[in-house]
């Protein structure tokens, strides 16, 4: 949204944050982010406002004009399209703002303001920087650490209908659940069927078996990044078995330090955000939102280590060692060769023209900011690079 200010010479309002969700979490922009460095840090590319000026507020008869811009568009779509709407309203609302501009083929000036926006205007609350900055530290003094996003959560199998080891009286509750939000749009799914295809995060039992295949030591620190796993510790007690070094936010601060962010998820997620960037490795087990940005950053911050799955071919794996066809050495040695060259290494982002949904996500792998002219070809070798028509 900074960018498409920028690109029409607009005033931008402090975004409000959505609070309908599944975790309706009453969260404002300036509890999570610091909004003066946000506006201070972008005054010279874009004029931000905390509020919308009274001279067009509803008391004053003003109503904005309200719409949600076309997903994945380019520069001609707001300058054609939207520029006018500015013009003819003064005002726009727009109710709707993820992956509203597209990956690929913008402006190199616009995709190094995302860059600018994401890694330097975005900074966190002093608040959530502190204990973000004391929970990396509590886990670094006992050594290297793993963040496992394990988005094995109530929201998350409800709106993607993956009921993959849940017993029947949770799928009937997930299932409910799902039929209860209206904005989820899809309501009949075979979970079976979606897990093929690798569209459901990856379960605590398969978490475990993946990361003993990629040959972590059972010794080795586990920093769940997650909210409130699903079935609670009854389904993370055989990931606890195999790596007994498991730990939560909740369980290294204690209550009283976390008291001010109950019951606001966001500012929770904050907190595991700011522990998966630093982490030694990053293995999210499902591809939303906060992963790739996770992702995007540990790129930026020099291609640290993430593992990202390739989940249809581990389910692939992972049924035929369960069902005895492949031995745990062969199970193994497929899943290592499978991730090999999916550990972060700098890339070029896949495009899929007319797709944008699969193609790789820009935030992911933000390749215009990791380089410059010439450095781009040697780092973003073409034997890494693939494009799809």
């Amino acid at each position: 949204m900074v960018t498409v200010a920028r690109l029409l010479n607009l005033t931008l309002v402090v975004p409000e944050l959505d609070k309908t969700s599944f975790w309706a979490d009453p969260s404002n922009f300036e509890d999570i982010f610091d909004v003066r460095h946000f506006i201070d840090s972008l005054r010279d590319e874009v004029r931000i406002v905390r509020r919308l000026p009274k001279m067009f507020s509803r008391k004053y008869g003003h109503k904005p004009f309200e719409m949600p811009p076309v997903s994945w568009s380019n520069e001609k779509y707001y300058l054609e399209q939207i520029l006018p709407l500015i013009s003819k309203h003064k005002v726009l609302h727009f109710n709707r703002t993820d992956a509203r501009v597209a990956n690929n083929w913008i402006p190199l000036d616009l995709q190094k303001l995302r860059c600018r926006v994401n890694f330097q205007a975005l900074k966190f609350t002093p608040q959530i920087e502190t204990l973000g900055y004391k929970l990396v530290r509590i886990l670094q003094e006992k050594g290297p650490f793993v963040a496992l996003h394990l988005r094995y959560e109530m929201d998350m199998l409800a709106f993607s209908g993956c009921t993959h080891g849940c017993t029947e009286e949770e799928a009937a509750e997930l299932k409910r659940l799902r039929y209860a939000y209206p904005w989820w749009r899809e309501k009949e799914i075979v979970s079976e069927e979606k897990r093929s295809h690798g569209l459901c995060p990856l379960t605590p039992e398969e978490s475990a078996l993946l990361l003993q295949a990629l040959d972590f030591h059972k010794n080795t620190q586990i920093y769940i990044a997650a909210g409130e796993i699903y079935g609670s510790e009854r389904r993370l007690a055989p990931l606890r078995a195999a790596f007994p070094r498991i730990v939560k936010k909740e369980s290294l601060l204690s209550s009283e330090e976390l008291q001010q962010f109950q019951n606001h998820s966001s500012q929770m997620a904050a907190l595991d955000f700011i522990v998966s960037v630093a982490s030694n490795t990053f293995v999210p087990t499902y591809d939303g939102n906060m992963a790739k940005l996770v992702e995007g950053h540990r790129r930026y911050l020099g291609f640290k280590k993430s593992i990202l799955l390739d989940r249809k071919r581990l389910v692939e794996l992972l049924d035929m060692h369960l069902n005895g066809t492949l031995s745990w050495n062969e199970f193994s040695v497929a899943v290592r060769s499978t991730h090999e060259k999916r550990m972060g290494q700098p890339t070029r982002r896949r495009v899929i023209a007319d797709k944008p949904k699969e193609e790789d996500y820009f935030y992911a792998n933000p390749q215009e900011c990791l380089c410059e002219g010439t450095n781009c070809d040697n780092l973003l070798s073409p034997s890494n690079s693939s494009e799809v028509g």
